[in-house]
């Protein structure tokens, strides 16, 4: 009740007061906060270390790519007062501290990097530029674009075209119009859910339609294990596990759109390129 309070009577003060200028977020002094674990990614890549206030508190959790990183840094939650608190130049989010969190700290005089939703390779390459603009350092954001083209350049390539079903460990599949499904395109596979968007598993097509290959994302994280209602525990879908040639995917490559998400493609293409077609 006392935070509602707080942030009710910080609202009304931000609406009633003159918005403030944004100071100078090219000093090395600059003081940044992210609002969400995908936000982080990229302060944690991007700025230096001492600009950094405060991470989320999913900085550290297994599907945290840059969790090593952010060992010893400040954690935040995503809460107005908590925020005002730090002081900070900068605020980075991709969906922490809800739809209204841009405005808000906007009236204060905030500058707010907001992280785009990437659904394929080219958006995530703009969604580095854009964001390494935003912050100062656009010579980063180009380096890490480069050495993403420059992957995507190296992957091997394959004939086999093998059809892969993408399934986590809590059931959801990645269909077509997803990320997965052009990382799958890259890594010269071809995607076996062509449904459109994130389903479950389809376990009816699957007693009767096998995929080739089965790529298996966050299985390795604990703190995201299958209940006892996730498809992935029914009988049909453990045995298309036990069948099929299984490809890991690490859960923290693909849980946000960034630089991180070609060792995903790359580990798919290895996949591929190995994968070798049944005789008939």
């Amino acid at each position: 009740m006392i935070r509602i309070l707080i942030f009710l009577l910080l609202t009304t003060i931000l609406s009633c007061a003159p918005r403030p200028a944004p100071r100078n977020a090219d000093a090395a002094s600059t003081r940044i906060v992210s609002l969400d674990f995908c936000a982080d990614q990229f302060i944690l890549k991007l700025v230096d270390r001492e600009q950094i206030a405060a991470l989320s508190p999913d900085a550290e959790k297994s599907f945290s790519y840059m969790r090593q990183d952010a060992r010893a840094l400040p954690k935040v939650r995503p809460r107005a007062e908590d925020i005002l608190l730090l002081r900070p130049d900068i605020v980075v989010r991709s969906y922490g501290g809800g739809p209204r969190a841009t405005a808000f700290f906007e009236r204060a005089g905030i500058k707010v990097v907001q992280i785009a939703y990437a659904d394929d390779i080219e958006s995530v390459r703009q969604s580095m530029r854009d964001a390494a603009r935003d912050l100062g350092v656009a010579e980063r954001g180009e380096a890490l674009v480069a050495e993403m083209d420059a992957r995507l350049a190296a992957l091997p390539n394959s004939d086999s075209a093998p059809s892969v079903l993408y399934l986590t460990s809590k059931g959801a599949v990645a269909g077509a119009g997803t990320s997965i499904d052009d990382m799958l395109t890259r890594a010269g596979g071809k995607n076996f859910q062509t449904a459109p968007g994130w389903t479950s598993a389809p376990l009816e097509r699957l007693a009767y339609d096998r995929p080739d290959m089965i790529a298996a994302g966050f299985f390795e994280t604990a703190d995201l294990t299958a209940d006892i209602w996730s498809p992935t525990r029914h009988p049909l879908a453990r045995r298309r596990l036990a069948e099929r040639p299984v490809i890991d995917i690490p859960g923290a490559s693909t849980a946000c759109g960034a630089w991180f998400v070609m060792d995903a493609v790359e580990a798919l293409a290895d996949g591929v390129a190995h994968y070798q077609r049944p005789a008939p």
